[in-house]
């Protein structure tokens, strides 16, 4: 716990000072507060009282105060304007406290955002392999709330409630010590019980907040894949899975509110108490005459002043519990290792950059092989085509070469550089990957373009897009390059969305560029002329195919055949067609079905 409230005591960090301006304000305006009831005990005890007898150091300083007993007994509006102005005062300092503080929170909650947005944006990709996207924007969200609700409020509260219990102790025992001890005779059984509570509402509010996660990744979940749920007729099943974890939630939200109600109801209990023994001991020792009635009056607006600070001690400890959970849950995030970026060497400046070559690279996910014994190498300038089953390690070979992953042995090597020893930002800005399903922001299609290359001239996007051969087809659209794709691109079909996706690349005009099967959702006719476009500009960079669709890759300079992450075959269109293998079965198949359709036709 103390490691975290050390956590929380970083955070404000830049903050402090509004806060101990805040405290200062809250303290003062606790000792004003008090200075009221002191003003109407003065009148009762000294002015209205016929039996004049010495008063308290607190009644003989605040008579002095207000011009002394005579000038009082004339002028009793003079008391009443000092209650008004010790309130306004109390008032003006509680406006500040609180303008403090809500400035303090708000900077230390903004800077917090900034701070998880930026280190989420580092993390490796091993770390989101096992990540939930709704659980990390429930921590970012939710969580992140929790804390800001914890400084802006609660923190400054809890000062408030230890002012409010411990200024007045010495203006009471100057008043009368056997009252003092009858108004705080129970608040070590309010503060017990507080700390008691605070144990339990910790523990069951990590387990909602975990519940609320999973409920959020549900709903993320359901919305990013509402096409597929409607077009297997999966609502129902989507529908009690969501329920399943909203009644999950519901459980624990509703056993949190039933421990809070038990703290409530059992720390309303010990108030009445407290307030009770001063109602009756105080009543009793004024009906014998051992105490003033100014100063039984002062006990009873004293003891209702601070007991209810004191109580809501327990409510302020259980937000100390959420905050506390909340700060875990997001140093959970925060405390994973980021992605090394920097590396010793700047990408190598050569005259014909592009030069990649593996080295006996191998590669695991977890504790299954993906990539074995890995040895190739592409030319700069040529074009690489990858062929290969599902899962037999074409995409991964991007992702090691993009460093997403590291290899467990092996070298990968760019224009005569190990890329490990590359500051890995600099190495992937000379790359451009278009993979199979393009991600595209709900922006213009020129927005989307652009992206790769800010300042590019409209000239240069329309030369891209003219070579992805998606050019005419945005003219078509009632506002041109100004149309706005949607969320993820779901206004344009599978092959526009691609289309934009190659342009975006090209624009960028990458060193290497990477196509991921980025042809798959183009028709034939298109994909031809996509081809012929790229091999009018064969040279101008490094490329890489990855396709199912063989009469993709015929113009490659060189095709390698993967299987369960392998090469078993190597070799020009020409050469691999006429030998036995895996290759040449695929081309045979891929050929009869093509003729197959086009007699049909």
């Amino acid at each position: 716990m103390f490691d975290r409230l050390h956590t929380i005591w970083t955070l404000l960090e830049g903050q402090r000072l509004r806060y101990a301006g805040a405290l200062l304000s809250l303290i003062v305006a606790s000792m004003l507060l008090y200075a009221v009831p002191i003003v109407p005990q003065v009148v009762l005890d000294a002015v209205l009282t016929d039996d004049v007898r010495e008063g308290s150091l607190p009644e003989r300083v605040g008579l002095w105060a207000l011009g002394g007993r005579a000038f009082l007994a004339e002028n009793l509006w003079v008391a009443a304007l000092a209650v008004i102005g010790l309130t306004t005062l109390a008032a003006i300092a509680t406006y500040f406290r609180g303008r403090w503080v809500a400035i303090a929170a708000e900077s230390v909650v903004c800077r917090l955002r900034d701070r998880l947005h930026n280190h989420l944006n580092q993390l490796p990709c091993r770390w989101y392999d096992q990540a939930e996207t709704g659980d990390i924007l429930q921590r970012c969200t939710s969580d992140v709330d929790t804390l800001r609700n914890f400084l802006a409020m609660q923190v400054i509260e809890i000062g408030r409630a230890i002012a409010m219990m411990i200024i007045p102790l010495p203006i009471m025992l100057l008043m009368d010590v056997r009252m003092t001890l009858a108004s705080v005779v129970v608040l070590p059984l309010i503060i017990g019980s507080a700390v008691y509570f605070f144990g339990r509402v910790k523990s069951v509010f990590r387990e909602k907040d975990e519940a609320e996660g999973r409920l959020t990744a549900c709903v993320n979940e359901n919305l990013t894949g509402i096409r597929v749920v409607r077009a297997f007729a999966r609502q129902e099943f989507e529908c009690d899975k969501f329920q399943e974890r909203n009644d999950e939630h519901r459980r624990l939200d509703y056993r949190l509110y039933a421990i809070l109600s038990w703290f409530w109801s059992a720390s309303d209990e010990l108030c009445f108490l407290q307030k009770a023994l001063v109602f009756i001991l105080g009543g009793y020792w004024v009906a014998v005459g051992t105490l003033e009635i100014g100063t039984y009056y002062f006990f009873i607006a004293a003891v209702s002043m601070y007991v209810w600070p004191v109580r809501m001690m327990g409510r302020l400890l259980a937000e100390l519990g959420k905050a506390i959970v909340a700060v875990d849950r997001i140093h959970e995030i925060l405390d994973s290792p980021v992605e090394q970026v920097t590396g010793v060497l700047s990408p190598p400046s050569v005259q014909h950059p592009g030069l990649i070559e593996f080295h006996d690279v191998d590669f695991a996910h977890g504790e299954t092989p993906v990539v074995h014994n890995m040895n190739f190498r592409i030319n700069a300038g040529s074009t690489l085509a990858i062929v290969g089953p599902s899962g037999s390690g074409k995409s991964t070979l991007i992702n090691l070469l993009l460093r997403f992953y590291d290899t467990d042995a092996g070298t990968i090597v760019v224009d005569g550089v190990d890329i490990k020893s590359l500051d890995r930002q600099e190495h992937r800005r000379r790359m451009a990957v278009v993979m199979q399903d393009p991600f595209l922001y709900s922006r213009s299609i020129h927005d989307n373009i652009a992206l790769s290359r800010r300042t590019a001239s409209d000239e240069e996007v329309h030369v891209a897009t003219r070579v992805a051969c998606i050019h005419d087809s945005i003219l078509e659209f009632e506002e041109g390059y100004e149309t706005v794709v949607g969320e993820r691109g779901l206004t344009l079909s599978g092959g526009q969305r691609q289309r934009v996706a190659i342009a975006r690349a090209l624009l960028q005009q990458p060193d290497i560029l990477v196509l991921d099967d980025a042809l798959s959702a183009v028709d034939t006719r298109t994909e031809r002329f996509i081809l012929e476009a790229m091999r009018d500009r064969h040279g101008r960079q490094t490329t890489i195919v990855i396709a199912h669709r063989l009469s993709t890759l015929t113009a490659a300079d060189d095709i390698i055949v993967l299987d369960e992450g392998r090469i078993i075959q190597q070799g020009t269109h020409e050469s691999l067609v006429t030998e036995e293998g895996m290759y040449r079965r695929l081309w045979d198949i891929q050929t009869t079905i093509e003729s197959t359709e086009e007699g049909a036709a």
